[in-house]
């Protein structure tokens, strides 16, 4: 049995809650907080799938207490998880917190039930994540290391650092020209990557609460518990999905293992190493590395075509 509260947050993908819901069920937390989005207007399936979901999560057969927070109206991604964690940390000081579409291991129940213990009063320490995307790398000699990244797809996090969150993040203006920022992304490449994103989110151009969730934890200079070993996958990318659409990405449906016992790094800093490697995989930073690639293509080409009419030349 899982001691700490479970928020679980869902929407109008039947398929995707049987599964994730029964890896909750083998768990059986002794709390579990259900956030649900209802359906929208202009989506005449919703009203449908957004029964089933519900229906889905009425078969609680384990010593529980239930705690419901279902909209009769959709809010939105932003809105309703927000809300919907805000209602959550009203009642309780921790919790781990899954999607509709995160497949856990086992093993990402105990890890963040152990770290939600160890660093309960460390305020460095802002969120744990399930989440590893370096490609089977190993950080560190512990089981896990720090990053700057608090990916969300299967966390968790204590009530201090939720109440850090701000959707609007309305110190965005200052803290983009401030020295703590350039301190904070000294790589000008991913600095130009989150700053877009950023100011995005500032102007209400993207519904997201996971983008002002990173900005709110950096601006605090919080940290993320990373496991070496990927404990979540996320199985929800597809044409249904509000921002994971392409369903052949490598981040969809990653294989999740074991990560056994836990042994703790003995130093509480960023992997800077493990970070890079994130933005450049990850986030496809990389890929932005190489203005360059725009000014010697045509120099490529030329070379290319050169050896190709040579070898013929030569035939």
């Amino acid at each position: 049995m899982t001691r700490s509260s479970i928020a679980y947050i869902v929407f109008n993908r039947p398929k995707h809650t049987s599964l994730s819901f029964e890896i909750i069920r083998t768990q059986q937390p002794s709390k579990l907080f259900i956030i649900a989005d209802g359906p929208r207007d202009a989506h005449s399936e919703d009203l449908k799938n957004c029964k089933a979901v519900r229906d889905i999560l009425k078969k609680i057969d384990w010593p529980c207490e239930v705690y419901r927070n279902y909209s009769e109206h959709n809010l939105g991604l932003k809105q309703r998880v927000s809300s919907g964690l805000n209602w959550v940390f009203n009642h309780v000081d921790r919790a781990i917190i899954l999607e509709d579409d995160c497949i856990a291991h086992p093993d990402f129940f105990k890890f963040s039930e152990t770290l939600l213990d160890l660093y309960y009063e460390d305020l460095r320490v802002s969120a744990i994540t399930g989440n590893n995307f370096q490609n089977g790398k190993w950080r560190g000699d512990a089981s896990y290391y720090f990053s700057k990244y608090p990916h969300c797809w299967g966390w968790a996090t204590w009530k201090r650092a939720w109440q850090q969150y701000k959707g609007n993040i309305p110190f965005w203006s200052e803290w983009s020209k401030s020295d703590a920022w350039l301190k904070h992304t000294t790589d000008k490449i991913e600095r130009n990557y989150w700053k877009h994103i950023f100011q995005m989110v500032q102007e209400e151009k993207i519904d997201s609460w996971a983008y002002p969730w990173t900005a709110s934890v950096w601006y605090k200079n919080g940290l993320t518990a990373t496991p070496n070993i990927n404990l979540v996958s996320n199985i929800g990318f597809g044409a249904d999905s509000t921002h994971t659409k392409d369903k052949n990405s490598k981040s969809a449906n990653m294989a999740t293992n074991e990560l056994g016992v836990l042994k703790h790094p003995k130093i509480i800093q960023i992997n800077l190493e493990a970070d890079r490697y994130t933005f450049d995989n990850h986030y496809n930073g990389k890929n932005s590395r190489y203005p360059y690639n725009l000014i010697y293509f045509p120099i490529r080409s030329m070379k290319y075509f050169y050896r190709k009419i040579t070898n013929i030349l030569k035939k």
